[in-house]
């Protein structure tokens, strides 16, 4: 932690005795340069100072004195829960040291004082303030990016009956209803007669049935009955399972694009109007459709014939450069070709083709435009060019980056710090992630997967947080009855994280939930077997034990390679799926190179 987060470190010291005072007092300030120390000899003073102060540490030798001491603390839990204590003691009866257990105090220095062990248990208090501080920086840019997100968009969500459960401002805005008034309604509260209920059911069919992104245009009425266009995207969210848990939907205002062209219909099909007066219309069009869109032609091969302004703005390069050219100078190379066949395929069976492109502009940076490509036919039915539309959607797409971003950085903090709770390194988290990663690819996994059980891998044990230092931290074997809570911190990681709809928390809801338990059916907490264990459930604990063993813990000195293998073998259609121990021995030299490169 920076000095200077030190520095601002706050702390309380309720203490009776001079010596004692005197004597921690100049280890704070000579070790870690603290001045902010707070001292009070009375139990009820020191109450009243907490209700008026933050404090992010709270010493006391009062504990053991009387039950006011105690009392002190349960009082001070009630104003926060997270509060972190430090008993002063000689500890030289074991029922107090069960009743500072008992008001979970996790910190405990011995007096008279050893600087070695007041340092370490300092230096873990500080180290445990500063991850908290970090998750509530993470958690604020997380808000932040919502914030954005919602400002950028008309957003709203449904459940798996279409009954919206979330519309944001922009939402409420153009559709005029207030959220009480549209939560828990359905979206048809907004349709339009005019809207054909085909155009619903192809709509549900593909998001419910296929399980697909759908795209289409939209006329809603407000609720005063005004008519407003929207171009739609109805993204359905799956669970692990492949099941779909709600509908997102993403939605751009383009009533007045909609308007003007529905005026250029009614002209054209107007045949007291001469030529002149349909020429000037289309360009009126143009003109509409240059302000607010990224719009282009290309012959039937492919090459530009014609730009507007918005596409030169966004691209970077001018008219004169791709006129004549084919959008190649714009595609960015990560993009498969596949994708451009597709896309290829169906123009030229005259389907209109949409999607959202990566894209290069002219400085090298890329842009993301979600875009629909419309082939224009003669009256004989043949293709004669293709119009584009586009709307630049990167900062959408970057924020959506970001926040995936930051759930990894969250994650990875939240398993670093369980870890270093319980003795161990964070190297023991990231060796779990990529031998994670490297055996999902080896099983045959989706690419997606693969990276998703390595962001997610990390808090496996993040429930062991809740778990009382005593049993956490005890060098010798657990007890029956100590070995029953420590089982707990799968229900407690699964509790703390199942709740999330994100795709990376819910897999590590899972891997939490199912890292313990067994092939042959004998693990916890619900004594799943074989295939009913999620294959996240079932690498995961393969490679936990893999490392645990070979890892120096305060329970148990590291073991020899060999004494692993045999372990692990021996453990094959038990506790391990018999695959993934095939597939373990046979790629050893990966694994055992893993090790090598993020050892301890």
């Amino acid at each position: 932690m920076k000095n200077n987060l030190k520095n601002k470190l706050s702390i309380l010291f309720v203490c009776n005795d001079d010596t004692c005072i005197t004597s921690i007092s100049k280890l704070l300030k000579e070790q870690y340069q603290l001045d902010n120390i707070i001292v009070s000899k009375s139990k009820k003073e020191a109450y009243k100072l907490y209700k008026k102060s933050h404090f992010d540490i709270v010493l006391t030798n009062f504990l053991m004195s009387d039950d006011d001491g105690p009392k002190m603390v349960e009082k001070m839990r009630k104003i926060n829960e997270d509060q972190i204590f430090v008993l002063v003691s000689k500890l030289d009866k074991k029922k107090d040291l069960v009743k500072a257990i008992k008001l979970r105090i996790r910190y405990y220095i011995q007096y008279p004082i050893n600087k070695k062990e007041f340092k370490e248990i300092f230096d873990s208090c500080i180290k445990r303030i500063s991850n908290k501080y970090e998750i509530k920086f993470v958690n604020s840019i997380l808000q932040h990016y919502k914030i954005a997100v919602d400002n950028s968009t008309i957003l709203s969500k449904a459940d798996k009956k279409g009954r919206i459960i979330y519309a944001n401002e922009q939402f409420c805005k153009i559709s005029q209803y207030t959220l009480p008034e549209l939560l828990g309604k359905q979206h048809n509260i907004l349709r339009h007669e005019d809207m054909p209920k085909e155009i619903f059911k192809e709509m549900w069919t593909t998001i419910k049935d296929k399980k697909e992104v759908w795209k289409g245009i939209v006329k809603n009425k407000a609720k005063d009955g005004s008519v407003y266009i929207v171009d739609a995207t109805i993204i359905p969210v799956l669970n692990q399972n492949n099941e779909v848990i709600e509908y997102l939907g993403i939605r751009h205002d383009i009533t007045e694009i909609e308007s003007y062209k529905e005026l250029l219909k009614d002209k054209l099909d107007t045949t007291s109007k001469g030529l002149d007066e349909k020429v000037h219309l289309i360009k009126e069009f143009e003109k509409a459709i240059d302000v607010s869109t990224s719009f282009s032609r290309t012959d039937t091969k492919g090459v530009i014939t014609y730009v507007n302004d918005k596409f030169c703005q966004v691209s970077g390069f001018s008219k004169e450069e791709l006129l004549g050219s084919t959008f190649k100078c714009v595609r960015d190379e990560e993009v498969s070709s596949v994708v451009y066949k597709k896309m290829w395929s169906e123009l030229k069976n005259k389907n209109i083709w949409r999607g959202i492109l990566k894209n290069r502009n002219k400085a090298g940076k890329n842009y993301y435009m979600d875009t629909t490509i419309i082939p224009i036919v003669d009256i004989n039915n043949e293709i004669i060019e293709y119009i584009s539309i586009k709307h630049d959607v990167s900062e959408i797409i970057y924020l959506n980056k970001e926040i995936i971003d930051t759930q990894k950085e969250v994650l990875y903090t939240m398993g670093t710090i369980c870890e270093g709770r319980s003795d161990e390194t964070g190297n023991h988290v990231k060796r779990v992630a990529e031998y994670s990663f490297l055996m999902a690819k080896l099983y045959g996994l989706p690419r997606k997967e693969c990276e998703l059980l390595k962001l997610a891998s990390p808090v496996h044990d993040i429930g062991k947080i809740a778990i009382e230092d005593s049993i956490l931290k005890k060098p010798g074997k657990l007890t029956p009855k100590e070995f029953e809570k420590m089982k707990e911190h799968t229900n407690l990681g699964y509790e703390m994280l199942k709740n999330s709809n994100r795709q990376i928390l819910k897999a590590a809801a899972s891997i939490a939930y199912e890292h313990h338990e067994r092939w042959d059916g004998m693990g916890y907490p619900r004594g799943l077997k074989e295939n009913q264990i999620h294959i996240f459930g079932r690498i995961t604990s393969l490679c936990d034990v893999f490392d645990a063993l070979a890892s120096k813990r305060c329970y148990k000195q590291a073991w020899e390679i060999d004494k692993i293998l045999e372990f692990i073998k021996k453990e094959k259609a038990k506790q391990f799926d018999p695959e993934l121990v095939d597939i373990f021995f046979d790629n050893l030299d990966e694994f055992l190179k893993i090790q090598q490169q993020y050892k301890d």
